[in-house]
């Protein structure tokens, strides 16, 4: 007889995900992922000005600011083919990649790790041995055994006045964890060490984007920094030699640690390599722009179909019409109007209509993108496997790197095929975080070269035509595509859309009633026990289901809340 379990919240970060799983004969038979509040933010931006957007936008999340700041105003600069100066491209690129590092450390220590950790283990660890192990597969300078004996006693700590703290909700003992005392302990060590280091990147995003959360430098036609050789007031080499700084002490944590502790637990559940593949239709846009036409890109993008990477085919530039004609948007199970079958979303409309949850009806906030009408996969594994089909080589070295590293756990040969599934897109955000990584400090490099030219400038004056001009903002954000869509009419928006990540991952059934990415990848999962569903977190978790994105609150009683009066 078949089980029904809810769970919600879901994430460790943001409380807007519902899952149900039906569990028949110890597997999940069928799944529903709903976003359980409306965003909204669409229709706030009606009738305003085009170059006050990025500032509205970015507050759809506390934490992905900076990517719906840039994808905003790329929508209003390919509205208007509007070319930037290069240094602009670089200090945003910087700014995107430092985030994304941020985002994928966070993500695997902090929001993901502890599916696979079993804390309370560690305790049993001997340091020395784990110090040892550690040692033979890594330099890290924070693997000794004086380290892990140190965060043995702390952890200890916790557990001696009955509290685990940051550790607490887990499901410790659960029969699905299974790595050994010493490789708990070695994770605990790292979750508590990439606490500081994740700080190395909110400082680079800090200094060149004004602020974080919420960066305050880019304008539409390029960035608010000023840059200058000799000047202390602003953008100096002086504050980028701090930036280089950090960027190398992120580059060695997510070398010698990030990447070998994601292979170190893939190779310990060689099972989950044969769990969650679901969806194998993956999209992604090229990023990391080099010109001021967003046509040629440091990271390359495209589509591949049914998991086949011969079938790859490029997305070559921003304003590429496979892409931009591709997208469209259904509600049939959605909680808004609708009857008017998937819309392309430049005619998208966000008009909310409640129904309760609706088994085979309406069951979510969410809508249900497609790519030429079949839903699709998105982020880090398409990223990475885009990336090795268009011949990225430092992606193809880091992924042989990562899956000979698991190979060696498992004591048996992983191939790429392994990544379609639950662990893999792990050690596909680790891959990815590599390149960023890497691809980050070429930026600084970049920019460096191009102020000792004596070139200075960062902003392109945008002027706005009479009349309706159209444009979409695409940005490869951690979690995956990331599209704005704008319509401008006589200098004032007449339609937005927000097309995310976790819309395309986390969206109900389609017009045609297929599951997305969470619902697919969750057939078959494995439940030992209903009632601590872990295996189902392990999938949904390993898509880093950050849904404020696709969520934000609605009162159908119309009640003011705060009321403010523009000067």
């Amino acid at each position: 007889m078949s089980q029904r379990v809810t769970i919600d919240p879901v994430t460790r970060i943001e409380g807007h995900l519902r899952v149900d799983v039906e569990v028949d004969g110890g597997k999940v038979k069928k799944a529903w992922a709903s976003g359980q509040m409306w965003r909204g933010v669409e229709n706030i931006l009606i009738g305003r000005d085009p170059r006050d957007a990025w500032a509205i936008t970015q507050r759809i999340c506390g934490v992905c600011t900076t990517v719906h700041a840039l994808a905003s105003v790329r929508s209003v600069e390919n509205a208007l083919q509007l070319e930037l100066p290069v240094n602009a491209q670089y200090i945003r690129n910087m700014i995107i990649l430092a985030h994304a590092v941020h985002d994928h450390i966070v993500h695997f220590y902090h929001l993901s790790a502890l599916d696979w950790v079993d804390v309370t283990s560690a305790l049993k660890a001997d340091p020395a041995k784990a110090a040892s192990l550690a040692e033979s597969l890594s330099s890290w300078s924070g693997n000794s055994k004086a380290e892990f004996s140190k965060v043995q006693q702390r952890l200890s700590g916790f557990v001696g006045t009955g509290q685990l703290g940051i550790f607490t909700n887990g499901y410790w003992g659960h029969p699905a964890m299974k790595l050994p005392p010493e490789i708990n302990l070695i994770a605990v060590a790292h979750y508590l060490q990439a606490l500081e280091v994740q700080r190395h990147a909110n400082k680079v995003v800090s200094i060149l984007g004004g602020k974080t959360p919420h960066i305050q430098n880019v304008v539409v036609g390029g960035v608010a920094n000023a840059l200058a050789v000799d000047s202390q007031a602003v953008l100096t080499v002086e504050r980028l030699l701090a930036v280089k700084d950090w960027i190398d002490q992120l580059a060695d944590f997510v070398k010698n640690v990030y990447l070998v502790d994601v292979a170190v637990v893939g190779g310990s559940y060689p099972e989950w390599t044969q769990i969650g593949r679901g969806i194998v239709d993956y999209l992604c846009v090229p990023d990391i722009p080099l010109d001021g036409r967003n046509t040629e890109f440091a990271l390359p993008g495209g589509h591949i179909a049914g998991g086949d990477l011969a079938s790859f085919k490029q997305i070559r530039t921003h304003d590429d019409a496979y892409f931009k004609d591709g997208v469209s948007e259904s509600v049939k199970h959605s909680w808004y109007e609708g009857g008017k079958g998937p819309l392309h979303p430049y005619k998208g409309e966000t008009r909310p209509q409640y129904t309760d949850f609706q088994d085979d009806g309406k069951y979510s906030w969410l809508k249900s993108p497609t790519f030429y009408d079949k839903p699709m996969q998105v982020g880090p594994l398409p990223r990475v496997l885009a990336m090795v089909a268009a011949g990225h080589k430092p992606t193809i070295d880091y992924a042989a790197h990562a899956l000979e590293l698991v190979s060696t756990v498992a004591k048996t040969k992983v191939g790429i095929d392994a990544l379609h599934s639950t662990i893999g897109r792990h050690a596909a955000r680790a891959v990815a975080c590599a390149v960023e990584v890497d691809e980050l400090a070429r930026q600084w490099d970049l920019l460096l070269a191009s102020m000792a030219k004596g070139d200075l400038k960062t902003f392109n004056k945008p002027v706005f035509p009479q009349g309706e001009i159209t444009g979409v903002g695409m940005h490869e954000a951690p979690r995956g595509v990331l599209s704005h869509w704008i319509v401008i009419r006589d200098g004032k928006i007449r339609n937005y859309q927000c097309v995310v990540p976790t819309t395309w991952n986390a969206a109900p059934r389609n017009e045609r009633d297929e599951p997305g990415a969470y619902e697919a990848c969750l057939a078959g999962t494995p439940v030992a026990i209903p009632d601590q569903p872990l295996e189902v977190l392990r999938t949904v978790h390993s898509f880093d289901p950050c849904l404020a994105c696709a969520v934000h609150v609605v009162d159908q009683e119309r009640q003011p809340v705060i009321r403010v009066k523009a000067a």
